[in-house]
């Protein structure tokens, strides 16, 4: 499509992925293996696109962050 319709997409594709139903039935049926590499795409397009005081403030939820 375009590019605007892509990030809608990932966008809610991410939201419906991170529901408690649907990860609590999921999750427990992935392999070690999968779940590392789930784990390494994800930690790898955050330390790619986010500083370190973003990840603190958007990924973690920390109002400051100290180094």
């Amino acid at each position: 499509m375009n590019r605007a319709t892509d990030e809608q997409s990932l966008i809610a594709f991410l939201h419906h992925f991170s529901n408690e139903r649907l990860s609590g039935v999921l999750v427990p049926r992935m392999s070690e293996e999968e779940i590392h590499q789930v784990v390494d795409l994800l930690t790898d397009v955050m330390k790619k696109h986010l500083s370190g005081d973003e990840y603190h403030r958007l990924f973690l939820g920390e109002e400051h962050h100290h180094d």
